[in-house]
């Protein structure tokens, strides 16, 4: 007599399928049913967090977001000074130009009155 059973494939195939089926059932006996109040405090709590964890989320993004206006709103401000500045320097240096071309008018007129005084003597 043969110590050893041979099985052919379709019965080791259904062995396998019914370990995992008792292994599926052993685990749907330990998960929590949906009317346990312990589960039901667990799931209240999770979503108390949850929503805690968005809360600060937010507050983090509102708080990003008025730090780049802000920083954005110094810049802007900056560039509007710094183009205040630039147009007061041109202005300044328009205005020297002018004192000086009518300094070189008034002192060429001087020359020119000068001459015309020598020849008419």
């Amino acid at each position: 007599m043969n110590p050893f059973k041979e099985r052919d494939v379709s019965e080791r195939l259904n062995a396998a399928a019914e370990a995992r089926q008792a292994m599926l059932d052993k685990l749907k006996a330990k998960l929590p049913k949906a009317d346990d109040p312990a589960f039901q405090a667990r799931q209240a709590e999770r979503v108390k967090i949850a929503e805690a964890r968005d809360a600060r989320i937010a507050e983090r993004k509102a708080a990003k977001e008025a730090a780049r206006l802000a920083a954005e709103a110094e810049a802007r401000r900056a560039a509007e000074e710094e183009a205040e500045r630039a147009a007061a320097a041109k202005r300044a240096e328009s205005d020297m130009i002018a004192k000086l071309l009518a300094d070189q008018k008034a002192a060429r007129d001087a020359r020119y009155a000068a001459r015309k005084a020598r020849l008419k003597k």
